[in-house]
């Protein structure tokens, strides 16, 4: 029987007291198992460490101070029981479909349609952002300051575009050295901060240390509302840690190699985000830090050390070729899935000779090319517009994993599966809190007013399309199904 009517069956006719047989999802054949060990922990590692904090750092820090690092504290939290569901879903059966094709096994196809395009809109947007950031990081350099930010833009869709393409392999290589590039920029810049802060050395006419926080408004120096306002902006730097569950499906031994990568994400939340936002306080004032400049390259430039503000702009430039790379990357996978039920355009599914869905990626750069106009246009406003934008599609992909784990764990409640050893915790209860939580961002997007108001004013405009959009193709699902009979 094929995977599309197993996912709109239900699973009651199986006896109470016996597992159903495990979904089988037809987007998962085709692909190669290239992906090692070291490549799911380094992509766990990138997946933690992107654009959100090496650009957005600096803007959020300069409109609510040290308390950040409580913002992103909270969200890390959050974003660890997120993929800490997924994980425990990818162990039950590892799929390149991920969330998509539990959604389907879980829900139907109603759910694996809603959840593919949600996370389309997040990282069709969020493509925008990272070429956008690539080509304010540009700026930095005079040999590129006169050159137009749409340009840039340009450059880096097309070099990220054509890497994309050739393999997972090569992906998966290509993630590995940027993330090995960004954790030792970030270690780097820790030990650096630690000297600082200990010698009490001078950074830009500021002396390191206490002061820096006591001495300007403390912690809350505009009160708290700027950081909870900020706290939509900080689910997006956490956008991409779910990549590890889409990898999951292109490795050997996920059962082994998931939980250790997995678990690391808390730890590296902590020493990494919250570590470098507590350090960037110390060092300078907040008010030092600006939006159109990465925070860490601040610091740098300020010390005056030759070249160093140049090697870490370069080093932030990785990061949004990154994380550019792992958005084409994981839509490719998730269209396929979703193109082989019939919810995606047929070209989406088509994979070249290396295994690569190339047709979703190519969709999906076609935003990027989008976002390239957007920034012709408006190169002041483009990264704060998309950013509102992709966090609706982050929050939507992130309640989906809860709803589909939720549905999981009655499922197991019921004796009709059995959950892994690997588990989240406190399950339902943890699900339940962090749904509660992303209701709770939208509420803080409205309050926000500005681009985060009319982002959430779309909303209706997001579900008409969604609704609309079904009904444009529950013909071809539907016939897809009975092809597959």
């Amino acid at each position: 029987m094929s995977d599309r009517v197993t996912a709109a069956e239900p699973l009651s006719a199986a006896p109470a007291n016996t597992p159903a047989s495990p979904h089988v999802d037809a987007g998962d054949a085709g692909y190669r198992k290239d992906l090692k060990s070291r490549h799911i922990n380094m992509i766990a590692i990138g997946g933690a460490i992107g654009t959100g904090l090496f650009l957005g750092a600096g803007g959020r820090m300069a409109s609510a101070g040290p308390s950040l690092f409580i913002a992103y504290a909270v969200c890390g939290v959050f974003a660890f029981f997120v993929v800490r569901a997924l994980g425990e879903l990818v162990l039950y059966r590892p799929s390149s479909g991920a969330f998509v094709s539990y959604a389907r096994e879980f829900m139907g196809e109603k759910g694996a349609y809603t959840a593919g395009w949600l996370y389309f809109l997040n990282w069709s947007t969020t493509a925008v952002a990272d070429i956008t950031a690539a080509a304010t990081y540009a700026h930095f350099w005079s040999l590129f300051s006169d050159v137009p930010q749409w340009i840039l833009a340009l450059i880096a869709l097309a070099i990220v575009l054509a890497a994309n393409l050739i393999s997972v392999k090569y992906f998966g290589e290509m993630e590995f050295w940027f993330a090995i590039v960004k954790v030792a920029a970030l270690v780097v810049f820790m030990l650096v901060g630690i000297f600082l802060i200990v010698t009490s050395h001078d950074v830009g006419g500021s002396t390191p240390g206490l002061a820096n926080i006591t001495d300007n408004g403390g912690i809350f120096p505009n009160g708290m509302m700027p950081m909870l306002l900020l706290i939509q902006g900080v689910v997006f730097a956490y956008a991409s840690v779910e990549l590890c569950g889409v990898a999951a499906g292109e490795t050997e031994n996920p059962e082994k190699i998931m939980p250790k990568a997995i678990n690391s994400i808390m730890w590296r939340v902590g020493l990494f985000y919250v570590g470098s936002v507590v350090l960037l306080a110390l060092i300078l004032p907040y008010t030092a830090y600006t939006g159109d400049q990465s925070p860490f390259v601040t610091v740098f430039d300020k010390l005056g050390i030759p070249g160093a503000a140049g090697v870490m702009n370069l080093v932030v430039l990785t990061a949004a070729l990154s994380s550019l790379n792992s958005g084409l990357y994981s839509t490719g996978r998730i269209l396929r899935s979703m193109s082989l039920a019939g919810s995606a355009p047929k070209f989406t599914g088509v994979m070249n000779k290396g295994g690569v869905p190339y047709g979703g990626i190519l969709l999906t750069a076609a935003f990027g090319v989008a976002g390239v106009f957007l920034n012709f246009v408006m190169p002041e406003d483009a990264f704060e517009l998309v950013l509102n934008f992709a966090s609706i599609g982050i929050i939507g992909t992130w309640a989906m994993i809860m709803i589909c784990s939720l549905l999981f764990v009655r499922r197991a409640e019921q004796g009709r599966l059995v959950r892994p050893a690997y588990r989240l915790p406190w399950a339902p209860y943890t699900q339940i809190v962090t749904l509660v939580f992303l209701a709770s961002v939208i509420v803080l997007m409205w309050m926000d007013g500005g681009i985060g108001r009319t982002t959430v004013n779309c909303l209706p405009l997001i579900a008409a399309a969604l609704v609309g959009g079904w009904f444009l193709v529950r013909g071809r699902v539907r016939e897809t199904a009975g092809k597959q009979d």
